[in-house]
């Protein structure tokens, strides 16, 4: 398995939303479930901090996904910069 992390301020008035398009049932999840690859997302929280940890088969497989709907990510990914202050890419990681 392979998992991506990433960490996110968001803005108080913004965790409803935040939750709604972040979490394992939001739009990011349902986005990245097109490919059989993708595993699963977990959000974590803590106040206004959260991680996201999304999980695929293989870090090529996440590769390909991105690649091949690379303007959709993006415009998912621009939608909602609005709700965080902060959001930074902790890592990625093989899961042994």
């Amino acid at each position: 398995m392979y998992v991506i992390v990433w960490r996110f301020a968001v803005k108080r008035e913004h965790v409803p939303d935040f939750v709604k398009h972040y979490g394992p049932q939001g739009t990011w999840a349902r986005f990245f479930r097109r490919s059989p690859k993708f595993d699963h997302t977990d959000l974590l929280a803590n106040g206004t901090d959260f991680l996201t940890l999304d999980w695929w088969q293989s870090k090529a497989d996440f590769i390909a996904f991105k690649r091949d709907n690379h303007d959709e990510y993006r415009r998912i990914d621009h939608g909602f910069e609005r709700l965080t202050e902060r959001e930074e890419r902790i890592g990625d990681y093989e899961v042994r």
